[in-house]
């Protein structure tokens, strides 16, 4: 059947009224004992004060019954929609009763157009109000000073001090009409014209019916009894609600009116809750007063064996109803227990279920059930009543209602502590504000609810959550919430955002991301960083959020820290003396187990070297890099507390999945003091990221904290003599810097000029020379060693840049003597040996030298050979010191190595005596050997110079005291062959001709 298009809009609009199409989320169980008053702006008013003077008339939501214990509840709503009061018949705390306009009105001229727009604001609700109340501002003169009892003036919206009094009687008023209506409704002697209740769709339904029949009748006497209940509750009389719910229960049921009868079940469990839940189930910070007078106790009050109403078939008259119903609140017990509460909710539910314009009032029963099951902590009914809801066709929702409600089912799944389910439908109201539907996309709305949705999938932005322990929750769905918060951030306009979260979703959600998604992952946050480079300042969202910064403690991984001892040249050292003073102050005491106690602690976090200011110190890092590419870290330095400390940046690049991978980090401290090295810093993927070693889990230390001492001066040695190659290692342990190697003949001396210059940024104030000899069994005749530090420190101080010199001599003196049965190796080679014997050297020493230096040198071990060349190590010890570290008793230690290789020069191979011309004197026979490989000249007092050839032996007859050949023989005949221990005897001087000799 086609109808023309104006009839067809106009049942389309019929349709749209009888549809309640907005729920209100909020509501609860007690609502239904509160009056409903909406409070609007007239004209323009700012929404500041508007929401100013709202919160101020919201604050009267209660107030007791002058001259009666009743106490009436009041609810406010500054926007109500006009087609949701058409079911006010149907339930009562649904009807605007009251109504307070707030106006602007500086001048008299506007005050009538004022009036009239308040009074087209009252036509919107004309049919349901009970009272209405006008509020102008600013309005002064003559029209203000008029008494009226619905406006009141006042000058500024400071100045109106008397605001809640004048709500208070307002509401006063609105209780003398409510309590007028429900004496006119329960004392109704119409006979058989009670009218029948009716809500907007059910109008079309009973046109034609007979209203003489007994169905028809019981069907008005059933709403009527449940609306009366329903005024009764609202006038604070909670016992004869009950009685008329009961009542309105039989009636409805008798007729199989199944709307009225979920709606009249619903109204027996509201005022049911009220009376075993006085505190209110909408979990408000204030508890609502109790509406009668009850036991303290009434809150706690269960009674599982409750049972309906006993309805006394007296107190129904044949016209309806009864005024007086004293008897059976006297005989009944009408109030339904906990557990029937539900039971009851379930049965409305299902009745309203049966009418898809019910939709809404289905909805809200659930909503209400829901808290009440919140409160009785019975979750798993609670969310069969909120799985119902889902499924509740509510018609052409706009997006706007769509979020609404999802979002309220987010609150009642939390509220029951189903904080999975609550967070995915806070992600889905997240999602519909950003709907293809919606013009301009809500993405900062669809930003706040992603947020919320995060305990619920128990994930915190906070990084430190995720090093304790092991991972909660399902990291996929975890990933995919943050890979959201990014892309919502950056439709936002806001990259820094974008960063953090992709920052924190790398470094939480490494461990679960594939080799592609880390790719993907880190190019994504490259081309962010280039925009907007990630920092370790905390972000500050518009509603006061706090997102704390993200720190790549995984890129890379850090295994283990050390600190670096300086190197041995440069490590300070205490005075001695100065070190007791200093250890002897800490306490007064010899042992205290305390003092012990508390320096085992400090061992365990201090280290047992020292750091010098202005010297570059070291810490090493072991890690790997766990990402399938090359990882790239750079501005990587290190993190300190205590003194001043200069860090010095290293960049570095790490393979793909690579190994343990030592990292050395440097600094310099320019203060003295303690320091402590906290953690590293790094920058990866243009992510700057501060890295604290107690946020590293698993990471081995020996300890964070070192004494730095005040600056020292730096000492560095160059010599005249070359490199030696030989290590020298002292068996004492000490570590030589440096060594430096000379090859001498015995007797001979040599000077080592020693160049020092202070390389440090100290004056050098003080230096002291030791030598010790080491690693050597050969008998020294002589000083080996000798110098003198007048003038080098006739130069002192020296300061930063400035070099001095010094001169060290070298005088070799040793015993090469063999033993006597070797005296027969000269005797083949020609050479006599009669008279005294002096020495007898191997008769290596006769052959080229060339043969003893070719290949692997000979060793004593094999076949008792002998080897000529003999070795003297010896070790220079300079200590120094200077600047602010000398003051404070500090100094440093600079060895320098010496190895020298002594060969044979002359031998005496035989000694005789003859008579001089005078009596104390004779002249002395010395057959004198040549066994170097060079030409020598041999001196002697009162004779020529004898000059030996290479290999050659002759005989020179110096002139000597007897006293001196005597000491000679003693000591030849006590050593059985011992050799001059110079090469010299008196006064005969040996000399080596240097125009043949090549010296090193």
């Amino acid at each position: 059947m086609m109808y023309p298009v104006e009839v067809f809009c106009l049942l389309l609009q019929i349709v749209v009224q009888w549809r309640m199409s907005v729920p209100d989320y909020m509501q609860c169980a007690d609502d239904h004992q509160t009056l409903l008053v909406v409070v609007q702006p007239v004209g323009i008013v700012p929404e500041d004060q508007f929401f100013r003077i709202y919160k101020r008339i919201a604050s009267v939501s209660q107030i007791s019954i002058r001259d009666s214990q009743r106490v009436l509840f009041i609810r406010y709503r500054h926007h109500y929609p006009p087609e949701n009061n058409d079911w006010g018949d149907f339930q009562t705390h649904r009807k605007v009763v009251g109504l307070i306009a707030v106006t602007e009105c500086v001048s008299a001229k506007e005050w009538p157009q004022t009036s009239d727009r308040f009074h087209d604001h009252k036509e919107v609700y004309g049919s349901t109000l009970y009272d209405s109340r006008l509020l102008v501002y600013g309005l002064q003169g003559e029209v203000a000073e008029q008494v009226r009892t619905d406006v009141a003036f006042y000058p500024s919206y400071d100045e109106c001090e008397d605001v809640e009094r004048r709500v208070e009687d307002f509401i006063e008023s609105l209780f003398i009409v409510l309590e007028s209506k429900r004496l006119d409704r329960a004392t109704d002697k119409s006979g058989d014209k009670i009218p029948l209740l009716c809500i907007p769709f059910e109008k079309k339904d009973f046109v034609g019916l007979d209203t003489d029949s007994r169905h028809y009748k019981k069907r008005c006497q059933g709403r009527m009894r449940k609306h009366v209940g329903d005024l009764c509750l609202q006038a604070g009389m909670l016992q004869d609600a009950l009685v008329h719910y009961h009542m309105a229960v039989e009636l409805l049921r008798s007729v199989n009116d199944f709307l009225w009868l979920g709606a009249a079940l619903e109204g027996l469990c509201s005022a049911s809750v009220i009376y075993h839940y006085p505190g209110g189930t909408a979990g408000k910070s204030a508890a609502r007063k109790p509406s009668i007078s009850v036991p303290a106790d009434a809150g706690k009050r269960h009674r599982p064996g409750a049972q309906e109403l006993l309805i006394d078939p007296g107190a129904l008259t044949t016209n309806g109803i009864s005024a007086d119903t004293s008897s059976e609140i006297g005989r009944a017990k009408n109030c339904l227990s906990p557990e029937d509460i539900i039971e009851k909710y379930k049965e409305a539910i299902s009745y309203y279920g049966k009418y898809k314009n019910a939709g809404v009032i289905e909805l809200e029963a659930c909503v209400k059930a829901v808290r009440v099951l919140a409160i009785q902590k019975r979750a798993m009914e609670a969310s069969e009543f909120l799985q119902n809801a889902v499924y509740i066709n509510l018609g052409q929702l706009s997006e706007e209602e769509k979020i609404q409600r999802y979002s309220i089912l987010s609150e009642l799944y939390h509220l029951i502590g189903f904080q999975r389910k609550s967070a995915f439908f806070k992600r889905v109201a997240a999602m519909q504000c950003v709907a293809p539907s919606i013009p301009e996309p809500g993405w900062r709305a669809c930003y706040k609810l992603l947020l919320e949705t995060l305990p619920g999938y128990s994930l915190s932005l906070d990084p430190q959550h995720f090093s304790q322990g092991t991972h909660r929750g399902w990291a996929a769905v975890q990933m995919r919430l943050l890979h959201e918060l990014v892309y919502a951030s950056r439709r936002m306009g806001n990259p820094g955002l974008s960063v953090r979260h992709l920052s924190f979703l790398l470094q939480t959600m490494l461990d679960f991301l594939s080799d592609q998604e880390k790719k993907e992952v880190t190019q994504s946050l490259e081309n962010y960083t280039s925009k907007c480079p990630g920092s370790m300042e905390v972000i500050t969202l518009s509603d006061g959020l706090k997102l704390l910064p993200v720190a790549f403690t995984k890129l890379p991984i850090v295994r283990s820290v050390k600190l670096l001892n300086l190197p041995v040249t440069l490590r300070p050292r205490k005075v001695k003396s100065l070190l007791g003073q200093s250890m002897a102050v800490k306490s007064p005491f010899i042992y205290s187990p305390i003092t012990v106690h508390h320096r085992g602690d400090e061992r365990s976090k201090k280290i047992d070297f020292q750091w010098v200011q202005g010297d570059v110190c070291e810490v090493q890092l072991m890690v790997y890099n766990p990402m399938p590419f090359e990882l790239r870290v750079e501005n990587m330095g290190l993190l300190t507390s205590g003194v001043e400390f200069e860090s010095l940046p290293a960049a570095l690049s790490l393979p793909a999945e690579s190994g343990l991978y030592p990292v050395t980090l440097v600094g310099v401290p320019r203060t003295a003091g303690s320091i402590t090295v906290n953690g590293y810093h790094t920058s990866v993927f243009g992510v700057t990221s501060d890295c604290l070693l107690e946020s590293l889990p698993g990471v081995k230390t020996s300890g964070c904290t070192v004494e730095v001492v005040p600056a020292l001066p730096r000492l560095q040695l160059n010599t005249s003599l070359p490199r030696s190659a030989h290590m020298l290692l002292p068996a004492s342990g000490e570590e030589v810097s440096t060594s430096v190697s000379v090859q001498l003949f015995n007797g001979e001396t040599r000077q080592l000029m020693i160049r020092l210059e202070n390389i440090g940024a100290e004056p050098l104030e003080t230096l002291e020379l030791t030598s010790k000899t080491v690693h050597t069994k050969e008998k020294l005749f002589g000083e080996f060693l000798s110098w003198s530090l007048e003038d080098t420190l006739s130069q002192f101080p020296l300061k930063p840049g400035q070099v001095a010199t010094l001169t060290v001599n070298i005088k070799v003196k040793l015993d090469f003597s063999g033993q006597e049965n070797l005296l027969q190796d000269l005797n083949d080679d020609g050479i006599s040996v009669t008279g005294l014997p002096i020495s007898s050297p191997l008769r290596q020493v006769l052959k080229p030298r060339a043969e003893s230096k070719a290949g692997n040198p000979p060793e004593s071990s094999k076949g008792g050979e002998y080897n000529p060349v003999k070795t003297l190590e010896a070790i220079l010890n300079f200590k120094y010191s200077g600047g602010p570290g000398h003051t404070e008793g500090y100094y440093r230690d600079l060895s320098l190595g010496l190895h020298v290789d002594v060969e044979p020069s002359v031998f005496f191979t035989r000694v005789s005596t003859l008579p001089a011309t005078s009596t104390r004197q004779c002249h002395l026979l010395l057959d004198v050997f040549n066994s170097t490989e060079h030409e020598l000249a041999v001196s002697a007092k009162n004779n020529e110079d004898l000059v030996l050839h290479a290999g050659e032996c002759q005989r020179i007859a110096p002139v000597e005291n007897l006293t001196t050949v005597e000491n000679l023989t003693t000591r030849g005949e006590a050593s059985k062959g011992a050799v001059a221990q110079d090469s010299t005897c008196g006064d005969l001087t040996i000399m080596e001709n240097l125009t043949t000799r090549e010296f090193p």
